[in-house]
């Protein structure tokens, strides 16, 4: 790797400053791309900042983690005058997360331009976000439900904003948040540049897109990732496993394939506690994102779990809606989603901007229908495969795995030949050429019952040579009261801090097999 400020890296910042220009940003905002490192913008970036940065409306849709957020957020910096202290442009997004990553990015860019950005999103303080409010920011990031309060209080003039940006407005328009965004669009000013940003394109979304854009820019060849919402780099895969062995699994799949993270989404979020009690249990370090999870702890899950300092998190749809974890290698769907868009919500939190990743989804076996129906919808290969010795295994390898272990343990169990008897099939050393063993076996029983009968004689030679009769193994004694007392205590204190079904294991177990008394 060249020095950092040779003149390989100067080239390459060049080249890349050179390149987002072209697209029509401005000197300055190139420069603080490629110094950021960006060789050159990704394409759904190259294809919406010129007719952005032109003040068109536009319908942004394009595979989760393509650059769809700088695509959006690079032309309205641009087209923001910082002389003018008034707030001219609003970006809603449906979570406290999503709002607050668009934030940090565009504080990044934003900053250096002398351009103010303000957070108000719910979960928060509202008196704090009100005094933010009083330096008369150029932006403002956040949920509808909180944008629409701060404008309800005077305190956002709407009709000054001249640029509304709506992420993931299909989740957006399909919940709750459909009548704050309507009245934020209906208080703006009315020649405002709307765009609207999803991976996924719903009949709400559709609706709301004839409604408030007028003339809209789409790109003009969506193409197979952005027909699926998912970029190519996903491996889909998906494990058959009874409902009572699904945590069991995603140990086994965390153990074995040692991830640097992964995100468990679930359907309900009353399984979420069950889940996290006994994650934790098993010694993993694990956090839960869940849509009542108050603000704070929100933010203290997600910072550690972009840390490191945890490596699972399990979250709920509408929690992890658009969260971006740069590297994520890992999704665990603990449940088949519900349909297509909660599938590629979920998938598309790996694998983003180029990178690879893997969704694997566990399902019961009358659920195989679903991920043959998502197949067909996405257009994606949904492969099956099963975790044999610590690898992902497709059916067929992992049949011929079980097939293999079957004969060595048959064989390992094969009855052991004498060296009188030769090998199998074939008459032994000592024995007659042309006798059968049936034969042998007739003969040996005339001489077996003359020693039976000279056995019993009182006093002939029989009784001498008979065998003596094997001893019977002595019953264990009973344990004494003192000794159950011992074992119950000592099982009472292994079971402190385990879960409901750990203890109830271990109770039935001790209950079949007795305590071993004291000496």
């Amino acid at each position: 790797m060249p020095p950092s400020g040779g003149p390989d890296n100067e080239a390459v910042t060049a080249q890349g400053k050179a390149a987002f220009e072209a697209i029509g940003l401005n000197e300055r905002l190139a420069s603080l791309l490629a110094e950021a490192g960006m060789t050159g913008p990704t394409p759904v970036q190259q294809a919406a900042i010129p007719p952005l940065a032109q003040g068109r409306d536009a319908i942004l849709r394009s595979p989760t983690g393509s650059g769809k957020t700088l695509a959006y957020l690079l032309p309205v910096l641009q087209r923001i005058d910082p002389q003018r202290r008034e707030t001219q442009a609003a970006v809603l997004a449906p979570t406290q997360e999503l709002a607050m990553q668009i934030v940090r990015v565009a504080e990044t860019y934003g900053e250096p331009l002398g351009i103010k950005t303000v957070a108000l999103i719910g979960g928060a303080a509202l008196s704090r976000q009100l005094e933010r409010m009083k330096q008369r920011p150029h932006l403002v990031v956040g949920t509808p439900g909180r944008v629409r309060e701060v404008a309800k209080l005077k305190k956002l003039p709407l009709h000054q904003v001249k640029m509304i940006v709506v992420d993931e407005t299909d989740r957006v328009f399909s919940l709750g948040g459909k009548g704050d965004v309507e009245a934020i669009l209906k208080g703006a000013d009315r020649e405002r540049q709307t765009v609207f940003v999803s991976a996924t394109r719903s009949e709400a979304m559709r609706e709301a897109e004839s409604r408030w854009l007028r003339d809209p820019w789409m790109p003009e060849d969506e193409g197979e990732e952005a027909a699926s919402g998912l970029p190519p780099t996903i491996d889909h895969v998906y494990l058959v496993c009874d409902r009572r062995d699904k945590i069991d699994t995603v140990r086994r799949l965390i153990r074995n394939l040692r991830p640097a993270g992964a995100l468990i989404f679930v359907n309900d979020i009353e399984r979420i506690g069950e889940l996290l009690s006994k994650l934790r249990y098993e010694g993993f370090a694990v956090d839960a994102l869940y849509g009542d999870t108050p603000g704070r702890e929100r933010s203290d899950a997600m910072r550690k779990f972009r840390e490191g300092r945890t490596k699972l998190l399990i979250a709920s749809d509408v929690a992890a809606r658009g969260l971006d974890i740069p590297g994520l290698p890992l999704v665990i769907q603990f449940e088949p989603a519900l349909d297509a868009d909660h599938y590629v919500h979920r998938a598309g939190r790996t694998g983003r901007m180029g990178r690879s990743g893997r969704s694997i989804t566990l399902i019961e076996p009358q659920e195989r229908f679903i991920m043959a129906k998502l197949s067909k919808q996405l257009a994606i290969e949904l492969t099956e495969k099963a975790l044999r010795e610590g690898r992902l295994l497709s059916v067929e390898e992992a049949r011929r795995a079980r097939k293999g272990r079957e004969e060595e343990a048959s064989s390992s169990a094969a009855p052991t030949r004498d060296a009188s008897s030769g090998a199998k099939g074939k008459p032994g050393i000592g024995s007659r050429p042309g006798r059968s063993s049936a034969a042998a076996s007739a003969g040996a029983r005339p001489a077996a019952a003359s020693r039976r009968a000279g056995a019993g004689h009182v006093g002939g030679a029989g009784a001498e040579a008979a065998a003596p009769a094997a001893p019977r193994k002595p019953e264990p004694p009973k344990p004494s009261r003192a000794a159950k007392i011992k074992a119950d205590r000592k099982r009472d204190n292994k079971n402190k801090g385990a879960p409901r079904w750990l203890k109830e294991k271990r109770s039935q177990s001790s209950q079949q097999e007795p305590p071993t008394p004291s000496s």
